[in-house]
C-alpha cells in the first residue's frame, strides 16, 4: 500500500482526543490548543510611542517652520495616559501611552534642545512613530487556533493577550513494547546470540513529548500466548500502542496474529515504502496499534513517515506532517523502482545557487544504527525513479 493511503487509512480509523484540561500558561509549552484563543483586547492595548523623543500635535505646528516648543512633562512605559498641554510636547519613552491630544512622536535624534523646549526644523505626519491600538490583533479577533501547539513564540503571544491560563487537550496516552527474545536491556551482561535493545531507547526518546503521556510496557519474548496478553493489558489503558518487530514474515513474526486474538483488527499490513514496508496499522479495542518493524533504521524512520502522523492527528495537532526542504544529491545512486525509499543522507554543503547538497548514505541500512546516528536526515527517492543521478533534486525530511 502506498505511504500516503496508509496514512490515510490509518487516520481516518483511528480516535481523536476531545478531552481538555486547563493549565497555567507557565506549564503549556508543547501542549496542544483544545479551542480557538481570541484577543479579549486590543493589541497593544493603548496607542503608544515607539521612540524615545516627544509626543506632539502635528496641527499645533502654524506656518512653514522651524519652531520653538516648551516641553511641559514626561511620560514613561507604565504610566497612565493624560492629555498633552495645549501648545506644548511632552518627552516620552518607547512603550509610554500617547497623551490624550497628541497624534505623533518625533525623535530624539531629529530635534535639537532649546532651554527648557526643543527645536523642529519640520512637521511630522500625524500617527508617524506610533504604535496604534490594535494594530497587532484587534479586540475579537482569533490570535491562536485549536490545535495549534503551544511553544515559546505562542506563549508570548497569549501572555500578551493577557492568558494565565489556558485550555489544552489531555495528553495522548501511549503504551510502547518491543518484541523479541533477543532483546537485552542496555548495559547488562550481553549472552551470546542477544543484543541490546536499541529501539526501545530510542523510540522512548521520541515519544517523550509534552503531549504524550508514555507508558514504557517494556520487552516481550516471541511467545504468541505473552505476546497477546501483553498488548491486551497495553490497549486497555492507552490511546495508542507501538510495538517493534514481529510484524514480517519470519517464523517468529507473531504479532498480527497476536493482536486479532486479543480482539483487534488489521486495516494496514504493509507499506510500500524502503526501509519499512512490514510497518502495520490496526486496532485492538478502543486503542490504535502501530506494529513498527524490528531493525531499528526502520522502526526509526516508520515513526518518523507514519507513526508521529497518526500520533499527531490523534492528540488533535493541526497541520500534521515533517518538516521538508529540498536538497542536491552529491553523487549518483542507485535505487530499484517499485518502493518509494527513505534514504539516510548526511547535508554536505551548498550548491552555486545556495541549494543544500547531500550524500546518499548506503541504501541497505534498515539495521545499521550507528550510520542513523551520523545521518542529518531523510531523503526522498520516488517509486518510480531508477537510478539517481549526482545532482538531482530531492526531497528532504531534516532530524
Amino acid at each position: 500500500m502506498p505511504v500516503d493511503e496508509a496514512l490515510n487509512r490509518a487516520i481516518g480509523a483511528a480516535g481523536r482526543i476531545t478531552a481538555a484540561e486547563s493549565v497555567p500558561l507557565v506549564e503549556a509549552t508543547g501542549r496542544i490548543l483544545a479551542a480557538p484563543v481570541s484577543a479579549s483586547r486590543p493589541m497593544p492595548p493603548f496607542d503608544a510611542s515607539a521612540m524615545d523623543g516627544y509626543a506632539l500635535r502635528s496641527a499645533a505646528l502654524a506656518g512653514d517652520g522651524p519652531w520653538e516648543i516648551p516641553v511641559a512633562g514626561r511620560v514613561r512605559a507604565g504610566d497612565p495616559p493624560g492629555p498633552l498641554p495645549a501648545g506644548a510636547a511632552l518627552r516620552i519613552l518607547t512603550g509610554a501611552p500617547l497623551p490624550l491630544g497628541a497624534d505623533a512622536v518625533v525623535p530624539q535624534e531629529q530635534v535639537g534642545a532649546r532651554g527648557a523646549g526643543l527645536r523642529l526644523r519640520f512637521r511630522p505626519r500625524p500617527g508617524a512613530h506610533v504604535r496604534r491600538a490594535g494594530s497587532d490583533l484587534a479586540e475579537g479577533v482569533e490570535l491562536l487556533p485549536a490545535g495549534r501547539l503551544i511553544g515559546p513564540r505562542e506563549v508570548g503571544a497569549l501572555a500578551a493577550a493577557g492568558l494565565r491560563r489556558v485550555e489544552v487537550r489531555r495528553r495522548l496516552e501511549v503504551a510502547l513494547l518491543r518484541t523479541g527474545s533477543e532483546l537485552t536491556p542496555p548495559g547488562a551482561p550481553l549472552d551470546p546470540g542477544r543484543i541490546w535493545d536499541s529501539n526501545g531507547a530510542t523510540l522512548l526518546s521520541l515519544l517523550s513529548l509534552p503531549w504524550i503521556r508514555l507508558q514504557d510496557r517494556g520487552t516481550v519474548p516471541d511467545d504468541p500466548a505473552e505476546l497477546r496478553r501483553a498488548l491486551a493489558a497495553a490497549a486497555e489503558g492507552a490511546d495508542l500502542v507501538v510495538t517493534t518487530g514481529g510484524v514480517s514474515v519470519g517464523d517468529e513474526d507473531h504479532l498480527p496474529r497476536a493482536v486479532t486474538e486479543a480482539g483487534g483488527r488489521i486495516l494496514v499490513n504493509s507499506v510500500a515504502m524502503k526501509p519499512g514496508k512490514p510497518l502495520t496499522f490496526g486496532q485492538i479495542g478502543r486503542a490504535s496499534w502501530i506494529g513498527l518493524p524490528g531493525n531499528p533504521v526502520a522502526a526509526f524512520v516508520g515513526w518518523t513517515v507514519v507513526g508521529a502522523r497518526i500520533a499527531e492527528a490523534m492528540a488533535g495537532l493541526a497541520g500534521t506532517g515533517p518538516r521538508k526542504a529540498i536538497v542536491r544529491s552529491a553523487a549518483p545512486a542507485a535505487h530499484r523502482p517499485g518502493r518509494c525509499e527513505f534514504r539516510l543522507a548526511r547535508l554536505v554543503g551548498y550548491d552555486a545557487h545556495g541549494v543544500q547538497v547531500a550524500e546518499l548514505l548506503p541504501g541497505e541500512t534498515s539495521y545499521r544504527v550507528a550510520l542513523l546516528a551520523r545521518a542529518d536526515g531523510l531523503a526522498l527517492i520516488p517509486a518510480e525513479a531508477g537510478a539517481v543521478p549526482e545532482g538531482t533534486l530531492l526531497e528532504f525530511l531534516p532530524f
